[in-house]
């Protein structure tokens, strides 16, 4: 009995010194008292009170799936055992810190994280219980929240994501509301219903409790009627899909095409300059990230030098463009040196493709490292300075004209990279669904085989470096054109980390994993700017969190998802029979 009641205690137990670990670490960072800034919703929740909490809320749930029962009490009981020993270790950060100077080896252990231990109370006491006491109920609530069936589940996660997600991104949709009664007032001076909504809903940048509450309900509700009617439609007989005749189809398309094309042409209206410059630089980034989706998701050929192709792109737009001494005949205009670029990138990814014809895996990455390493060194060296400017770069590139009007701002020059991003878009769908793209899987496979059954291995590897080359020179370009100036700097490994980091976020040989990927991992650092300092441990997090629990991506492509699940099918099969 002893023995069955203390494994009892071994799970919450190591769940809770997981989540303490977790809490001393964002604590001794720094994560939690900059955080703390940031208020989310009123005064009394803040980003940095999510941060400490954060360990003691997944101890519950993490302990609460490892229990099988068909009483919800010892889950609760459990997971209320693993918050209260998820409070372990802060409380002994307290200890250490109030009686010796820690400040020497953790900079960021200050007397006002002391302060946010406490909840602000003068009694030690007291603020150390009240610390305990809401660890211990988190972990309860983190029970309690995996034991909901998924028809009340769902409503709840969605319900906290919506509005979290709106208080975190307060200044921005502050911002988008600001451009909106800017237009209203431009047609009707008199009208302050938008202004004075704002005030209603924010206030010194967080999100009024009362308007919160609102917003749960009612994404709550939403969410909750979509479960019930896809649970009522899947009660009912299947519908035949020869229901939807091909004109039906096409007509969905079309109107899924038509709302979004309304929506990238009218998005810099209402979003304004900051908004614009996020989403210009998310679509250079959808643009790298199709093209190394082609030579690594698609070819299954590992490039950690592609950043090389995208400072080719750029350093031809700006070699050729500028109006300095690098160019003394006068430079060309954008759009005359745009496939210039593009196909200076095209012979840069053909020029890398033939000594690596032979090279796999690990060994290839290590090579396409070099290569991109070396072109940088070489548009810093001064060998090359007389052509490509050395360290000082290549200034006074000039803006993209279009009929006259020059593209000078990030709301002009969003249109340039929505163009790119899209046709960069539909040649990849184009490549895939053809015979060279099948081709490109099949050696992803299994090069041997591939080979064996007819397929050119040379051609099909060089095809995938100098069109994925392609795609990065054009971003490039587009990026020269948009800076005015570049320097050996702005090409560095991180860039190639960061598109590497963002398909396989998004999902393997997925199109639209690209550009989720591009997202989360640019778009949403770029709102965030105040947390920058971060940027790569949230990185780090994101990419050990994904390999764990969504190895294949957020969207994955059909194939990858199932390979990589095979296992658990096979398995789940067997125990069904």
């Amino acid at each position: 009995m002893n023995k069955k009641f203390t494994d009892s205690l071994k799970n919450p137990f190591n769940y809770g010194l997981i989540g303490g670990v977790v809490i001393v670490y964002f604590s001794a960072i720094g994560i939690v008292e900059v955080f703390s800034e940031r208020n989310l919703i009123g005064e009394s929740l803040s980003l940095g009170h999510l941060m400490l909490f954060f360990g003691a809320l997944f101890a519950g749930i993490f302990t609460s799936k490892k229990i099988e029962h068909d009483n919800p009490l010892p889950n609760i009981l459990s997971g209320a055992f693993a918050g209260l020993v998820s409070s372990i270790f802060p409380l002994a950060l307290y200890y250490i810190g109030t009686h010796f100077n820690l400040r020497e080896i953790f900079i960021n252990v200050t007397p006002n994280l002391m302060d946010l231990l406490l909840f602000g109370r003068e009694s030690a006491a007291t603020g150390l219980f009240l610390f305990m006491l809401t660890t211990t109920l988190l972990g309860m609530i983190g029970a309690g929240y995996y034991l909901l069936p998924d028809v009340i589940k769902k409503p709840f996660t969605s319900g906290f994501a919506w509005t979290l997600g709106i208080a975190l991104f307060s200044e921005n949709v502050t911002q988008i509301l600001r451009t909106l009664d800017k237009l209203v007032r431009d047609r009707s001076p008199q009208s302050t219903f938008i202004r004075d909504n704002i005030r209603t809903i924010f206030q010194d940048g967080s999100l009024v409790p009362n308007v919160a509450f609102w917003i749960f309900l009612i994404s709550f509700g939403i969410t909750l009627a979509r479960v019930l009617l896809a649970a009522k439609k899947m009660d009912q007989p299947a519908v035949v899909e020869e229901e939807l005749t091909p004109k039906k189809k096409l007509a969905k398309q079309i109107t899924n095409m038509v709302l979004l094309a309304v929506v990238l042409v009218f998005a810099p209206v209402f979003i304004g300059r900051f908004l614009s410059q996020v989403l210009f630089l998310v679509g250079l980034y959808i643009m790298m990230g199709l093209g190394l989706n082609i030579v690594v998701g698609y070819a299954g050929l590992l490039d950690l030098g592609y950043v090389a192709f995208f400072a080719f792109g750029a350093y031809t737009m700006g070699i050729l463009t500028t109006t300095t001494n690098l160019n003394p005949g006068g430079g060309l205009n954008f759009w005359m040196t745009l496939p210039i670029a593009l196909m200076v990138s095209v012979t840069a990814g053909l020029i890398l493709g033939f000594p690596v014809l032979r090279m796999r895996g690990d060994y290839l990455a290590i090579v396409t490292l070099g290569f991109g390493e070396i072109i940088r060194i070489l548009a810093l060296s001064d060998w090359l300075a007389p052509i490509m400017g050395g360290a000082q770069g290549v200034l006074k590139i000039p803006n993209p004209v279009f009929f006259g009007k020059v593209l000078d701002t990030p709301e002009t020059l969003y249109y340039i990279v929505v163009a790119g991003s899209l046709i960069a878009g539909f040649i990849s769908v184009r490549l895939r669904d053809s015979r060279l793209g099948r081709q490109w899987m099949a050696m992803r496979e299994d090069e041997d085989v591939a080979e064996a059954m007819g397929i050119n291995l040379v051609q099909t590897k060089l095809l995938a470096f100098s069109i994925g080359a392609g795609f990065s020179g054009l971003a490039g370009a587009i990026f020269s054109a948009r800076l005015g100036n570049i320097f050996p700097h702005s090409f560095n490994l991180l860039i190639s980390v960061n598109i590497l980091s963002l398909i396989i976020v998004g999902g393997l040989g997925s199109i639209p994993g690209v550009v989720i990927g591009s997202f989360i991992l640019v778009g949403m650092p770029e709102l965030l700017r105040e947390f920058n300092e971060y940027r790569l441990l949230m990185y780090g997090i994101l990419l050990i969190v994904m390999m764990l629990n969504k190895p294949e991506g957020f969207i994955p492509a059909e194939i990858f998802k199932r390979e990589l699940h095979a296992k658990d099918e096979e398995l789940a099969g067997a125990q069904a029979d």
